[in-house]
């Protein structure tokens, strides 16, 4: 099975042309392929489909490295358009691609048929405490709420982009417990469908640090879904303006949520590492 290896920002994905190759197991490929040790090693198995939905110009199915599948993910679907572009599967710029959160809709800034950039209309932020989803008595925005994780109260602000995220101010991103509170807040008996965690240090009006741990792939370098939950969290917190400088341990993301539509627009890089082989 020939395969590309990308990354967002070090968040990063396997790649697999499914209009060539046939993947009969993804969840369990993921497993295999994203092992660090044993496998090619990555945050994700990504397959790249034909689309069913006329409106939809390509699939695109992620698997996380535990075999489970989330709804999207930022990070890969800017790889996933540079892909496709590059290796002449589209000579689209503007792109219409199904995923299990909706159709999500990559533009490629090209220069010398090299892409530079990619910005990705990331939708409407889902903020009622049902969308997220999130136990508990029905709100329109979970703002300052407060779980109780291992006996301590933490306040949280969640959003959902197509898939679930929590996030938690603190006031030193360097002390940001992570690895520690990470992993129980992912598994918290108020998210039914578990959660992504993001910590937030806000720098100033346009700039925030962010770290995170993934739903099914524990702390990666980037999480673009989660820069756009947590550039909303803010807004809605009135801690910066509506349009940010997310800076992740792999980069930067420049993330806007626009008041004249309630879009949030998402831009960064994708960028390739090697393409192989892998013997099923």
């Amino acid at each position: 099975m020939r395969f590309t290896k990308m990354h967002g920002l070090g968040n990063d994905f396997v790649l697999v042309n499914c209009f060539k190759e046939e993947v009969e197991e993804p969840s369990k490929l993921a497993t295999k392929i994203c092992d660090r040790n044993f496998g090619v090693g990555a945050d994700g198995l990504v397959l790249i489909l034909p689309s069913q939905l006329d409106e939809a110009d390509f699939r695109m199915r992620i698997f996380n490295p535990d075999g489970s599948e989330p709804e999207m993910c930022g990070n890969a679907i800017r790889c996933f358009a540079r892909y496709l572009f590059e290796r002449g599967l589209t000579d689209k710029l503007n792109i219409n691609v199904e995923t299990l959160a909706g159709i999500i809709k990559p533009q490629l800034i090209v220069n010398n048929d090299k892409v530079e950039l990619v910005k990705v209309d990331m939708g409407e932020p889902r903020l009622k405490r049902s969308r997220i989803p999130m136990v508990g008595e029905e709100q329109d925005q979970v703002v300052g709420a407060e779980i109780n994780v291992a006996g301590q109260e933490v306040e949280v602000t969640c959003v959902s982009m197509g898939n679930p995220h929590c996030i938690i101010f603190v006031d030193d991103i360097k002390k940001a417990p992570v690895e520690e509170l990470g992993p129980k807040v992912e598994v918290h008996d108020a998210f039914p469908e578990d959660i992504n965690v993001e910590f937030i240090e806000v720098v100033n009006d346009t700039e925030i640090e962010m770290r995170v741990w993934e739903r099914g792939a524990g702390v990666t370098l980037a999480c673009g879904t989660g820069a756009c939950a947590s550039t909303v969290a803010c807004i809605l917190n009135n801690l910066t303006a509506n349009k940010l400088t997310v800076h992740l341990l792999g980069g930067d993301l420049v993330i806007e949520w626009d008041a004249n539509n309630n879009h949030v627009y998402m831009s960064g890089p994708a960028t390739e590492v090697f393409t192989g082989d892998w013997k099923l």
